[in-house]
């Protein structure tokens, strides 16, 4: 097989990247969530550019996964990362997420799924050349940690649907 000098592994995984950022600029606007749209939002603590305050880095030491539904204030959205307030157990936080961070967005409304292996871009900056895979999923089993004040009335455990991976529409010599 060629050498893949384009890298469409990275210009995919970018578009979907900004499929998030889109969403996230809507919410910003207009400061609601339509209907009963709501977000899980997975991402790594370590990862660069993150900020989150040390309790929530010392109790999430790898990954984290956020609820954005009924109470988050001060969203907002750059090109490269989004803001938003949260509280947890009653305190008030505010945390930096770069969208490179994102190991996983979910919208159990509508059973919609996007999951990065994030690992995989850590070793690509590293020269390993490691694969970067992002693709839309439908959950299968989903078990989700989140604050105990988040209480999402959906815990996102669906059944059945299949993966597609950017692997399978490379062309094969």
């Amino acid at each position: 097989m060629g050498q893949d000098h384009i890298r469409y592994d990275i210009l995919a995984q970018d578009a979907l990247r900004g499929v998030i950022r889109k969403v996230l600029t809507e919410v910003a606007a207009t400061g609601h969530l339509p209907g009963d749209h709501h977000f899980f939002i997975t991402f790594l603590t370590g990862a660069p550019g993150v900020r989150i305050s040390q309790h929530l880095k010392a109790k999430y030491a790898e990954q984290m996964t956020i609820v954005v539904q009924h109470q988050f204030w001060d969203l907002k959205v750059t090109e490269s990362l989004f803001e938003i307030g949260l509280s947890f157990s009653d305190t008030p936080e505010k945390l930096v997420i770069p969208f490179n961070a994102i190991r996983g967005f979910y919208d159990p409304s509508v059973n919609f799924e996007l999951e990065f292996d994030v690992a995989a871009i850590e070793d690509e900056e590293e020269g390993e050349g490691a694969e970067i895979t992002a693709y839309p999923v439908a959950p299968v089993e989903r078990v989700v940690e989140t604050d105990a004040d988040a209480n999402p009335a959906d815990d996102g455990s669906k059944a059945g649907a299949s993966v597609v991976s950017l692997d399978s529409f490379r062309k094969k010599n």
